[in-house]
Formats: structure tokens, sequence, C-alpha cells
């Protein structure tokens, strides 16, 4: 009877392993990394944050008033709200199971190696494959999108670059049970990168709505439809998912500012401010429920945060060295870091995934049960020390009883007052560990040995895991690592300085800092959080100096571990400072010698239908002619809006001439909603729209459309300032004409100062326009065709 329960359990597996597919002829090409390969080989499009003020923008504006402005207002407060209780919500839910895995696994283990060590150790990898196991083939067979930390991809996002499927609702389903799934599996990798991820997803799905694909949408949050709005709460999501993490919101405020996101306003502040703080109400409400003992193993821990508040008190001068020492080491390590993990990704890319998902689950297990054997074994192989004399004080009992793990972990010694320093860190959950190297009051805990080995082993280990298809994060690998030779820096000061007052968990937070600020280049937020997790202000300076220190030192070798990232996985991020080489170039020259693909101002349908076939670009010129045959640039008319017209059919025309829709009959059919991407699609494409012979003989006339008002620069300006105007004002295109012939105006800052006219005498301020200043001394001769807006002259230019 057990003997067929076996066997059709094996078959059950069998067949569900068949159905895994071992090429890439699913949907997903590059769903190791997040990337969806289209069928003319690009990988990505850009985004449209420019205001499209078409005809329809400008009649929906006008029949907006402040109540209706202010309703808005309140819509994005209220969704700050939401971001923050769901994403709390989520890392509450991801930190229970992580840790009730962990602990419920630790306890087996231990409970299971007092009688025998090789049942235990089989026990322990047999839960750690299961639980990535889960994690992987949640991840390749369901969100591809969900490996990885997200970060890169989001940073990308909020940069202007759009990629499918990173903010869909399986890529946060998968984010979530795959986190769950790695973490808890033991892998040397952590939850905070994909906590920015599950909070940048919230975030946009509270945005549009929900979900269509799965029918979990609601008109009520159907509001903001733009990529501008979305961008505003995408980035509100990744701060919320930051204070999640290490439960410091000012920390995911300024990481939002200072790492993510590519432009900013001081109302987004405050709103990123506020979800923030709701995270951290959120959070700070689920411990305290968690204390009573109603979370199981989770208890009062699991949370990232490690009170040294009660460690060293000062430091002299002559630590200061040691301390720089600490910086160079972190920039030496983290750019080694960086560099590793960018080859052994591009080999991934380019010969290991290609081989199928089936490839990936493999090639995940295979790291699981290497950890597992190496956070297992090592310690077996390492003497036990003799307990220290206790102290009453310190609250730390030497050794835990048998089923326990935190400091001076009982594992393989032959007496009770022993313990192995070894699997206190490496037999251990990565918080825990964290908390036992920055823990005070523990000198002569760990041996030099011992902490060189877990350096070389968990170091190996990070760079060897990053790059798996398992949700994974780089925030507490970095922490582990740089503890430990902080930790090693620090027994060195000890031992030569010879000071009662100085304690190795303060260079064991100093070489996290340090290890971080190598690989992730980061310095304002990474310096917030690690206060806000330690609760020691006191080591401000300190963290401030060896974060300045191992960043110019990691800028020497390569660029921050998310950019590196985001250039392997084809994302092009603009960064905030052109190329050097963009100083001897002009817009002429960026531009190259390719025709530029226009349209008339009244085109013929299949002539739209031919250039939307034959190219991909997603912009094109609208021209028109003058009264004497001249050519003249009205505007730009975007590719999603081609399309809606095409589908929609109800703006064509029979006849080439001029239309004009002031008119009742040719009055605006559409609305600035129906041409916005959603953003869990692709949106329309051109092989979707069915004409008929007789559609593809009429007419548009693209006037009501297209934006009359694009960016335009002239042909000879300096390519570092066309880079920063567009960066800067998060452009997708960029007009360059020729040098214009005459002058019409110039505005200062006088001109925009539109609510102060009547004080205007008061600011004393010299205007330097060209033109009169005096309105009532205009001259009345001047050209009717300048003196209305440009839309209007278009849209009436047929009367």
């Amino acid at each position: 009877m057990l003997s067929n329960h076996f066997q059709n359990g094996v078959e059950t597996v069998r067949h569900a392993w068949s159905r895994i597919p071992n090429s890439e002829e699913s949907q997903f090409v590059d769903d190791a990394v997040g990337l969806v390969r289209k069928s003319d080989g690009s990988s990505v499009e850009s985004l449209d944050y420019e205001v499209i003020e078409n005809f329809a923008y400008r009649e929906e504006q006008a029949r907006r008033g402040k109540l209706y402005v202010s309703y808005l207002l309140v819509v994005k407060w209220l969704f700050a709200l939401l971001i923050g209780i769901g994403t709390g919500l989520a890392a509450v839910f991801i930190n229970l199971s992580v840790e009730n895995f962990a602990g419920w696994k630790f306890s087996l283990t231990f409970s299971i190696i007092q009688k025998s060590y090789i049942a235990g150790f089989l026990l322990y990898a047999l839960i750690n494959l299961v639980l990535v196991f889960s994690s992987v083939y949640i991840v390749t067979q369901f969100a591809p999108a969900a490996a990885g930390s997200g970060i890169p991809e989001i940073k990308g996002y909020l940069n202007g670059v759009d990629i499918h499927g990173i903010l869909l609702l399986r890529t946060l389903i998968g984010k979530i049970f795959g986190s769950i799934g790695s973490v808890g599996g033991g892998l040397a990798l952590g939850k905070e990168g994909p906590l920015v991820h599950t909070g940048a997803c919230i975030a946009s799905l509270l945005g549009q709505g929900g979900s269509t694909k799965y029918h979990i949408n609601s008109r009520w949050f159907q509001v903001f439809r733009s990529d501008r709005d979305r961008r505003d709460l995408v980035t509100c999501g990744c701060a919320a998912g930051v204070a999640a993490a290490f439960r410091a919101p000012v920390g995911g405020v300024l990481f939002a500012l200072e790492e993510v996101t590519s432009w900013w306003r001081s109302q987004l502040m405050w709103r990123v401010f506020f979800t923030s703080a709701i995270v951290a109400v959120v959070v700070r409400t689920a411990m305290g429920w968690c204390k009573n003992g109603n979370c199981g193993h989770f208890g009062s821990g699991g949370f990232i945060i490690w009170d040294i508040s009660d460690g060293q008190e000062d430091y002299s001068f002559a630590e200061l060295l040691p301390m720089a020492i600490i910086g160079v080491i972190g920039g030496l390590l983290g750019a080694l870091f960086n560099q590793l993990t960018l080859y052994i990704s591009s080999w991934r890319r380019n010969h290991l995934h290609k081989k199928g998902s089936r490839v990936k689950i493999i090639e995940a297990c295979l790291v699981s049960l290497l950890t597992s054997i190496i956070s297992f074994c090592l310690p077996l192989l390492r003497e036990c020390s003799p307990c220290p004399e206790s102290d009453p004080t310190s609250g730390i009992e030497c050794p835990r009883p048998p089923g326990m793990y935190g400091n001076y972990v009982n594992f393989f010694c032959s007496s009770d007052k022993e313990y192995n320093d070894l699997a206190t860190i490496f037999f251990n959950t990565q918080d825990d560990a964290i908390r036992n190297l920055f823990s005070a009051k523990t000198i002569h805990e760990y041996s030099s040995q011992s902490l060189l080995t877990f350096l070389v082993m968990f170091y190996s280990l990070a760079v060897l895991t990053f790059g798996t298809a398992v949700p994974a994060g780089q925030f507490v690998p970095g922490i582990m690592i740089g503890s430990t030779y902080g930790r090693l820096v620090g027994m060195f000061v000890v031992k030569y300085y010879k000071k009662l007052n100085i304690e190795e968990g303060t260079y064991a937070l100093l070489g996290a800092a340090s290890f971080l600020g190598g690989s992730m280049r980061m310095t304002v937020s990474l310096c917030v959080i690690m206060v806000e997790i330690t609760n020691n202000l006191k080591l401000l300076p300190l963290i401030m100096l060896v974060l300045l220190i191992s960043k110019a030192v990691g800028d020497a070798f390569n660029e921050g571990l998310y950019e590196e990232q985001a250039r392997l996985r084809g994302i092009p991020l603009l960064e905030s400072r052109p190329k050097y080489e963009m100083r001897n170039m002009t817009a002429k020259e960026a531009c190259g010698s390719g025709r530029v693909i226009s349209l008339p101002r009244v085109v013929k349908v299949s002539d739209v239908v031919s250039i939307l076939r034959s190219n991909k670009h997603n912009g094109f010129p609208v021209i028109d002619h003058t009264r004497s045959g001249e050519s003249l640039v009205i505007g730009l008319v975007l590719r999603s809006h081609l399309l809606v017209i095409l589908q929609s059919k109800v703006d064509f025309q029979h006849s080439p001439l001029l239309s004009d829709p002031r008119g009742g009959d040719r009055s605006i059919r559409h609305d600035s909603h129906e041409f916005a991407k959603p953003v869990s699609s692709k949106g329309i494409c051109i092989d979707d729209i069915h004409l008929s012979p007789d559609d593809l003989e009429m007419y548009i006339d693209l006037a009501p459309f297209l934006n009359p008002s694009p960016y335009i620069v002239p042909e000879d300006m300096s390519l570092t300032k066309v880079y920063n105007l567009f960066r800067q004002l998060g452009l997708r295109h960029l007009f360059v004409v020729p040098r214009p012939s005459r002058v019409l105006g110039l505005i200062t800052r006088k001109d925009l100062m539109i609510e102060d006219t009547e004080n205007v005498n008061t600011l004393e301020l010299q205007s330097t326009s060209v033109r009169n200043r005096h309105h009532n001394k205009r001259p009345t001769t001047r050209n009717s065709d300048v003196e209305r807006p440009l839309l209007n002259g278009l849209l009436v230019g047929s009367e």
C-alpha cells in the first residue's frame, strides 16, 4: 500500500515536471530578468511623461472647475494612504511567513540533531529545497518579472522606460510568495529589494483600479490614467517598500529621492513622506500585536532593526584610521561584488537561461543544496569554545538551550557549557546573525578564523545566488558581508588599542555601511537608514565617513550595482550627468542622418496604416502648408493616438479638405482618457485593427489630436544641454529644427509671476524682454496668425 502511494506520488511529480517548458517557446523570453522581447527585437519603450496638450485635453481642462481639482487632490492623498496600508500589510505578511518557516525549520532541525546529525541535515536541506523550489517555480511559470530585486526595473520605469510586466498583479503575487520561499529557504539574499518592487506594484495597481485581466478592478479608482500620475504613485510605493523593510520612514523618502526617481517636486515629497509614515504605523501596530505571542515564531523580532544604543558611547581620534580602512575595504569588496555579479549574470543570460525554465529550476535547487551543505557542514568542522563568564546585565545566555538559535549556539559541542561561534552566524537566520554581529558586550565571542571563513564562503554564495530566477534583495547580504569584516577590524582595534570602551559591534555596523556604500553607491539615504535601524545617532559622523570613502573607492572601478544590472538588462537609463563626449556634440549630430517620417495634416487612412506597419516609431511630426505654399511643422502626433483613431473610425472623413471640429457635427468625440495606454498591457497593436477597403480610402484630419506645442531645440545646441532638458522634463520626443530667423519675445522671471502682477513694481526686477513693456503700446498691425494660439489657428484655419 505504501509503495503504491509512493509510486503515484512519483508519477505525479514526473507529470508536473514534463509540463514545464524546456525551451523559450512560452510567452516570456527573458523571464529570468523580467524583460520581454518583442518580435522586432526591442526590449523596452519610453513612457509619455509629457502632457499632450491636444484639443481633447484642452477641452477637458476647460470643463474642470476648482471643485474637481480639489477632488483630485483628495484622491491623491487617499491613494497615498492606501499605498502605505497595502505595503505595510504585505511586509507584515512576508515577515510573518519567513520567520515562521525559518523558526519551524530550525526548531525541527535542532530537535532531530540531538539524536542524529545526518538526519538533521537531511531534514534541513529538504525544507530549504522545498521552499526554494516553490519560489523558483512560481517565478518561472507564473510571474517571470518577479525575479531579482526589481529595483533596476523600477528605477528604469521612473526614468521613463516602459518595461512590460513589472507592475502586473501576477508580478505582485509572485514577488510576495517568491520572496517567502527564497528567503525562508536560507539563500544568501534578502527581502528588502523585493519589498520595494512590491510597493511599486501595489501603487500601480491602485492607480489603474486593479487588474482587468483577472477582472479585479473598480472604476472608482480609475482616476489617474496618465503616465505622469502613475509615476508619482509608483514613487510613493518605492518609498513605502523601504520604510516597511527597515522600519525607516525617513530613509524610505530619501531612498526614493536619491536612488530610484529621476523627477521630483515638493508636492510629491509630502505625499511620499505621508505614505512612509503610514507604513511605519502599520508595521509597529503589527509588531505590538505580535509581542503577545500571536504570531508563532515571529515573536517581537523579524523586522530588521538592530538596537545598538547601549553600545560604544564615544570614540577617539586614533580610531578614525581603522574606520577609514573599513571604508576602503568596503569600496574594494563592493566594486568586486558588482563586477563578479555582472560577469556571472551575463553568462547566465547568454548561455544558461536560454535553455529553458527547467534549467532555471535546477540551477536554483542546486544553489539551495550548496547553501545548505555549507551552512550546516562548516560549523561541524569548527571546534567549540567555552562560554565566557556570564554577565547578568547583558541579558545573553550562554549557551542557548537545545532547540534555540541566537547568540552562543550549542552546535556539535561535547560539553553543555560550550558554543559554536561559526554556527552562531552560519546556522541561523540572517536577521539573527546580523543581530549577533552587531551585539555589544560580546567581545571574544567570535574567533578571527570563523569570521574569515564565513566572509569568504558567504561572499561567494551571495555572488553565486545573485541572478537566479527567484526574488532576491541585496541589502541584507551586503550587511552580513560588511559586518563580518567590520567585526574583524574591530577585533584588531580591541587587541592593539586596548581600550575598554571599544565595541566590536560598532565596527561591524561601520563595515555593513561601507559595503553597501561600495556596492550600491548610496550615501544620504543609506546613512539615514543605518541610523534608524540601529537607534544610535552618535555614530552618524562615523557612518558618513565610511560611506563617503567607500563610494569614492567604488566609483574608481565601476558603477553601482543597480546601474550595472540595468545596463545588463538592456534598460536605457538616463543618468543624472551626461557623458563627457556630449560636450563636443550638437543636437543635429545626435539625430543622425536618417530621414524623418512625417505626416500631413489631412492624411489618407491607407497611408497611416502603411507608415505604422513599416516602422516602429512612436511619434510623427505633422506638416501643414501656408497659403504661400511654405511647409510648416504644426505639432507631433503619437503612434498610440493614431491607433485609437483608427480603431474607433469615428473621425474618418470622405473629403481631404480641412475639418472644423468647432462646428457642431464635428466636435471632438474622444476624451484624454481614451488615449492613455493601460499599464497592464501593451496597448493597441496595428495588427489588431481591421479596416475595410472603404475605410482605407477615407481621410483623417490630425489637427485635433496632435500636440501643437512640443519641445523644440535648435540644431546647433550642445548635446549636454539637450540631455539635461530631455531628462529633467521627462520627455519622449524632442524636435530639432534649424535656427529660427526672428524672435517674437523673451520671457523673464517677471513674465512668469502672474499672481503678483499687481505688485510687480515692488519686485524691482529688470526685464530684458525685447518686446515693448507696455501692453497698450503694442502695435496693432501684427500678424493675426501670431496673435492667437497655435492650436486654435490650426482648428479654424479652414474658415
